[in-house]
């Protein structure tokens, strides 16, 4: 089995490492455009796996497809962050064509592969990867709410002094700091809810600082997070590759459910050997639909520009 990771950056790179060390498969290939920093990192991962124990093959090569051939999963982090002075539709336009073009080479060799999309805006482009390529939904899966789940457990574990594997939090629609809803209500603590131990200012400061989770890192360290982001991909690779079937909040097309339809966000979602197989369609009250409904507004409002720039 094969499992491709495109983009050798700080995202892709780990989570190739974290495909590598849990030996998902029996060959992994990262791939970048900068000549030899695909190669550079592989070998580096390579000469881990004595002293790691692992023995799946790592290759890295710049643009050739060819080698991607046969993928069972590709993990799509490629793209530019948004850089000072750049405007929303330059960031789309220049990220919707890179996705584009690395979702068509990708299916040219490995035509039932199965794509995960990281690349930012993760939700629009997860969006545009399945009108562009035509793939069933089922195939199409946008990383993000993994992401942001996982940092809200970590938020709940500081303030309860609770292990994060002992919690279960989700956060679902959109990935980005205003679009994205941490479901507190939902969230327990080996099956207690959380909001019996926090009052309800600990509570939204929970979930606010949830919600900027991304911006803070970027803040402290100067640039985009990649650790978190990659053991969440690996995360999501793995319950395909193994069919697991575990629960995580992931960007899927929907067509009615929560009451959206023709828009990718996050809902949690079963992951198995087909991809995502069905969604879990959780009791939401009043205040968290409307929340919800917002964040599909600000998605849309996304989507509608790869329209207005003839991406779509």
């Amino acid at each position: 089995m094969k499992i491709t990771v495109v983009g050798a950056g700080a995202v892709g790179a780990t989570t190739a490492d974290n495909i590598v060390r849990k030996e998902l498969a029996e060959e992994v290939v990262l791939l970048d455009i900068k000549e030899g920093l695909a190669e550079g990192k592989a070998q580096d991962m390579s000469q881990t796996a004595a002293l790691l124990g692992f023995d799946s093959k790592i290759i890295g090569v710049t643009n050739d497809y060819a080698q991607t051939a046969g993928s069972a999963v590709a993990v799509i982090t490629s793209g530019i962050p948004r850089k000072p002075g750049m405007t929303r539709e330059e960031l789309i336009g220049t990220n919707a064509n890179i996705v584009r073009n690395v979702a068509e080479n990708l299916l040219k060799h490995s035509p039932e592969v199965i794509l995960v999309v990281v690349s930012n805006p993760m939700d629009t482009m997860t969006y545009l990867a399945l009108k562009a390529t035509g793939l069933p939904k089922h195939r199409i899966i946008g990383m993000g709410g993994t992401l942001d789940s996982s940092r809200f457990r970590y938020q709940l574990s500081l303030r309860l002094g609770a292990s994060p594997a002992d919690l279960n939090a989700i956060v679902i629609g959109g990935h980005g700091d205003t679009t994205m809803i941490p479901l507190i209500k939902h969230a327990t603590w080996n099956s207690v809810p959380v909001t019996q131990f926090l009052s309800a200012e600990e509570q939204q400061q929970i979930v606010a600082d949830t919600m900027v989770g991304g911006a803070t890192l970027t803040k402290l360290i100067g640039t985009s997070a990649w650790y978190a982001p990659g053991a969440s991909s690996a995360a999501v690779v793995e319950s395909i590759i193994r069919d697991q079937k575990k629960l995580f909040t992931a960007s899927v097309y929907l067509e009615g459910e929560y009451g959206q339809h023709d828009i990718n966000l996050g809902v949690p979602v079963v992951l198995g050997k087909t991809g995502w197989e069905r969604i879990l369609d959780l009791p939401l009250d009043e205040e968290e639909k409307a929340a919800f409904a917002k964040s599909a507004d600000a998605v849309r409002n996304m989507n509608n520009v790869l329209k207005e720039i003839g991406a779509l």
